[in-house]
């Protein structure tokens, strides 16, 4: 698949890698750094969704997300893994949740431009069923644009390139091409962040590590099954 995502901003939080471990397949590593697991919450939107060589479906092919994520290792590769995919296309979210093996959940979402290159952003799960989950926050870029250098918290928390999934009994990979980040320092302010306590798993006190992205071209394979 293509996909076109926008005005995404990465907010991180450094958890105890304790607090993930019930929350993840025992086959998947943990990754860390600074001695750290971090969770991410990610709003966006996408645009220009398609299988590759086809053109948009109408109606499916542009809509906000919002993901809430760690990070983790399989034979040595590092990825991403999801604790909850929020979208606001009913369609989307059954095909990924049937096809991709990702907990996606439908939601009332919006993701508005405003003054000074801010974004306003709210979403509110309506999944039947699901944890209720809510997120309202506008953030703006904050600086000049930059790619990540190796070795840095910037990179680990952005520069992925695969996903991890798993069924009741399989593991699986998929494989996620696009160019390094053109990030930003950001500044956010929070009006409600329900997702990762919905998902389990308690933030700390303190200000989320913040970068921005205006624009990204992504290219997503299918899953594969991985040992474990």
């Amino acid at each position: 698949m293509e996909q076109k995502w926008h005005d995404l901003l990465f907010m991180h939080w450094p958890v105890a890698a304790a607090t993930l471990r019930p929350l993840i397949p025992a086959s998947l590593e943990i990754d860390l750094h600074g001695g750290s697991a971090w969770l991410g919450v990610v709003p966006f939107r996408m645009s220009g969704i398609c299988a590759r060589g086809l053109p948009p479906i109408p109606g499916t092919s542009a809509f906000p997300e919002l993901n809430v994520r760690t990070y983790v290792r399989a034979e040595g590769k590092p990825g991403v893994w999801f604790f909850s995919l929020d979208a606001a296309n009913a369609l989307a979210v059954a095909a990924a949740r049937a096809s991709f093996h990702l907990p996606y959940f439908r939601a009332q979402m919006s993701c508005a431009p405003a003054p000074g290159d801010t974004v306003i952003y709210r979403s509110h799960r309506t999944h039947r069923g699901a944890p209720t989950a809510d997120f309202r926050a506008e953030y703006a870029p904050a600086g000049e644009r930059f790619e990540a250098a190796p070795g840095t918290i910037d990179y680990f928390l952005t520069e992925r390139y695969c996903l991890y999934a798993a069924s009741r009994t399989r593991l699986f990979r998929g494989e996620i091409d696009h160019a390094p980040w053109p990030l930003q320092r950001a500044d956010s302010t929070i009006g409600v962040n329900t997702m990762a306590s919905a998902a389990g798993v308690p933030l700390p006190d303190m200000k989320p590590v913040l970068h921005f992205a205006r624009y990204q071209h992504v290219k997503i394979w299918g899953l594969r099954k991985i040992s474990g």
